[in-house]
């Protein structure tokens, strides 16, 4: 029997990426999301608008997609609650989060230079996905407590290095799916594609509630009115 819900998380299972980005001093920046899907060549991706990756895109108009397997789940966890950016958000500040330079060293991964972006691939990540900015949106531009706080960046990719072990065997240009093992986060917990967790999270020491908006409330208000037009 299905029932009404008011999960302040709609997590179901996405892939994990970490993003790399130019900082204005040259350096990089590496940041984890969950938040993306794609369309033949192009990916769209979500991001907070004070984050340090919605900064230098902004700027610089350049990322790399790093798409993270099973086996760089611990790589991953050492990089939740940190950001890049010196003007982190309240929201962050207060769920703990930390300022963090050097984030490529921390995570002990290995940048790579990349051919057609100035932004660093991930050398163990067996995909990455070259990438400039197509356009920029802002999300819940219709709720005040939440327009300004999310943008999505719509990306075009324009190189895409798969690891020889991934393709299909005779076929360069095709990835076989059962040799790719991609990280899934699903309710801010890490799996695999055997449904069994993989590695504990640090970003699940933030509470569900914690994420939840002002949109859950007016689904009810929505709710609500429903109810009493029935009646």
């Amino acid at each position: 029997m299905h029932i009404s819900s008011e999960s302040a998380i709609l997590y179901f299972g996405t892939p994990v990426i970490l993003v790399s980005t130019v900082n204005e001093d040259g350096s990089f920046n590496l940041a984890p999301i969950s938040s993306i899907f794609w369309l033949g060549w192009r990916a769209v991706i979500g991001v907070g608008s004070s984050s340090q990756t919605a900064r230098n895109l902004k700027r610089n108009g350049q990322c790399v997609l790093n798409l993270a397997s099973v086996n760089e789940v611990a790589a991953v966890n050492k990089l939740a609650l940190t950001t890049g950016s010196d003007a982190m958000s309240p929201w962050k500040a207060a769920r703990g989060y930390r300022l963090e330079r050097n984030k490529f060293e921390l995570a002990g991964l290995t940048p790579q230079a990349s051919e057609t972006v100035t932004a660093a691939r991930v050398q163990e990540c067996l995909v990455q996905q070259e990438c400039t900015v197509a356009a920029m949106h802002g999300i819940a531009e219709d709720e005040a407590m939440l327009k300004g706080g999310i943008l999505t960046f719509e990306l075009r990719i324009q190189r895409l290095h798969v690891d020889a072990s991934l393709l299909l065997d005779g076929n360069p240009d095709r990835i076989d799916p059962d040799k790719w093992q991609p990280l899934i986060m699903s309710f801010q917990k890490f799996y695999g594609l055997d449904n069994q967790q993989l590695h504990a999270s640090t970003l699940a020491t933030i509470p569900e509630k914690a994420y939840r908006s002002p949109d859950v409330d007016k689904a009810r208000q929505i709710s609500k009115i429903t109810a009493l037009s029935e009646t």
